[in-house]
């Protein structure tokens, strides 16, 4: 029974352990699977494909070449490339058609809300890249907007690599990404590789804590708009914008215009703009709108648009500069005279060449002295090349013309028996004048452009004055705190330029704007400094001329 029991029991049991381990090895394949799925989708997420990136060539197309980069960076949502949505164009429709759209909406807000309208309604809300094209093609992205969503190095570091091919890429911007000061870093160090067409750049709500836009405006930057609303910048700030746009030694010269709104710039901040403005002859537009400028602050801005006074330091920097073009001049007049010079022995070895072949010619034809000049003259080239060179009659007459021929190459002495070498000395010498002159006028123009110190000044009272800053067009301080004693000095400085242009062609600003600061409306100093710039400014030009043209026509 023993074994008859212990046989059926050993005969259940066999299959058991079968079973056991079918259902083992089951649920091993099991646990293997669920197992290994996440780590499939894992591992080359965070180990194999952050290497990928850099094998991968971006094709020009923004919207593929971030997909793909950002999938081989292991972003598993990351934001679409979508073309930026115009206006919609105003359309008035008629009676006719005005009954169908309300019955249409009125179906639509009758019917249930559906899943699908939920969704198109938060893709508004999800994180895009706009993009604006020059034409209906994919590679050509001209501007690119991000909003409201952080920007990270990751991110920055995927757009360094598919923002260089696109080469019709004109601006950037980026409104409320979350920068940082290290981020901002890697953003202007992406900004050389972009194509050189990308001019404009918008950074706008973005505080950063150490207020290091200033970066931006570097002696080897390209960006000529810059947009910086709405960043609290406070005084501390403004001090680095303003020597970013001039110093006594360095100035920039890219930027054309200036965005500042809507910050926390006050008296301080603006005198230190103004001080970058004394010397800056590239910024043509600024705005500094909505911030808390007083009337310090609004003087010291009026008084660059003015002759302004010239500081010790900057005083002497000029005559610095002014010694440095004196000997440059210097140097480049002993230079030409040393070319000349060496032309000089150049025509003196021709003379001599052409001497020794006269008197070898003079040797054999001594029979007739009388028509030498003229029959040899005429048939042979030789006797052209001494004509031009010179008459060769004698070796002692041949010596005193090659000391005349020197002297005459540098203006000093002419001799009129030597009239060909005369007439080829000047032409020759009048050519490296007017190279010499062209070149002078070239440096001088650069120099004055690079250093405004340079610029035609008036002594008074033993103190020197610079002519004001003429260049800057726009300047907008709309809802500051500016009252009747900073317009006072606006008003200074508008009839000021008022009166040079009169007698030159329109210079300065063609813009101010002045209005919502803590003075009335109808202050007589508003007015007439309305009254001034209302010539000035182009776009009302326009007006009166449609108003006439309608007149005309009725």
């Amino acid at each position: 029974m023993s074994g008859e029991t212990s046989g059926p029991g050993a005969s259940p049991r066999a299959p058991r352990p079968g079973t056991q381990k079918i259902y083992g090895a089951v649920t091993k394949k099991g646990e293997r699977g669920t197992k290994e799925k996440p780590v499939a989708n894992l591992q080359p997420v965070g180990e194999e494909e952050p290497k990928n990136p850099e094998e991968y060539q971006c094709s020009g197309i923004l919207e593929t070449d971030f997909a793909e980069l950002c999938t081989r960076s292991g972003y598993l949502d990351f934001p679409k490339v979508v073309v930026r949505p115009r206006p919609p164009s105003t359309f008035v429709p008629s009676a006719s058609m005005s009954e169908k759209p309300a019955l249409d909406e009125q179906r639509l807000l009758s019917g249930s809300c559906s899943l699908s309208s939920l969704e198109s309604k938060y893709v508004f809300f999800r994180p895009t890249i706009q993009v604006e094209l020059e034409q209906e093609d994919s590679k050509s992205v001209k501007e690119i907007y991000i909003r409201g969503w952080r920007v990270e190095d990751r991110i920055l570091g995927i757009f360094s690599k598919c923002l260089p091919p696109l080469s019709h890429l004109q601006a950037i911007n980026f409104w409320k990404v979350g920068l940082t000061d290290k981020t901002l870093t890697t953003f202007i160090a992406l900004l050389p590789l972009c194509s050189p067409t990308l001019r404009k750049v918008s950074l706008e709500g973005n505080p950063l804590p150490e207020q290091s836009y200033h970066k931006l405006m570097g002696l080897d930057s390209t960006i000529a708009h810059l947009s910086l609303r709405n960043n609290n910048i406070d005084d501390y700030g403004a001090q680095l914008l303003g020597q970013a746009l001039s110093t006594l030694h360095s100035c920039n010269k890219t930027l054309v215009s200036l965005n500042l709104a809507f910050n926390h710039i006050g008296d301080d901040g603006a005198g230190y703009i103004a001080d970058g403005l004394r010397l800056n002859r590239s910024l043509l537009w600024l705005s500094l709108a909505h911030n808390r400028i007083k009337d310090k602050g609004a003087l010291k801005l009026a008084e660059v648009l003015r002759p302004f006074e010239l500081t010790h330091t900057e005083v002497v920097e000029r005559r610095r500069l002014l010694l440095e073009k004196g000997t440059q001049e210097r140097l480049r007049s002993p230079s030409s005279s040393r070319h000349m010079d060496f032309k000089s022995d150049r025509d003196k070895n021709q003379l001599l060449g052409a001497s020794s072949a006269a008197l070898s010619d003079k040797v054999s034809a001594m029979k007739t002295p009388k028509s030498l000049g003229k029959k040899k003259e005429k048939p042979g080239e030789m006797a052209k090349r001494e004509e031009k060179s010179g008459p060769g009659q004698s070796p002692p007459q041949g010596t005193p013309k090659k000391e005349d021929a020197s002297k005459a190459g540098k203006g000093k002495i002419s001799v009129p028996e030597q009239k060909p070498t005369k007439g080829k000395g000047t032409k020759t010498g009048s050519k490296e004048k007017r190279s010499i002159l062209m070149e002078s006028e070239l440096v001088a123009e650069t120099t004055e452009m690079v250093n405004p110190l340079l610029e035609p000044v008036a002594h008074r009272d033993g103190k020197v004055f610079m002519p004001g800053n003429k260049v800057l067009l726009h300047l907008n301080l709309l809802r500051n705190r500016i009252t009747e004693v900073g317009l006072e000095g606006f008003l200074a400085a508008v009839q000021y330029q008022v009166q040079v242009s009169k007698s030159r062609s329109p210079m300065g600003l063609l813009w101010l704007s002045l209005a919502k600061n803590y003075f009335p409306s109808q202050c007589p100093m508003y007015t007439m400094i309305q009254e001034l710039m209302l010539p000035r400014d182009p776009m009302n030009k326009v007006k009166p001329k449609e108003e006439e043209a309608v007149a005309f026509s009725i």
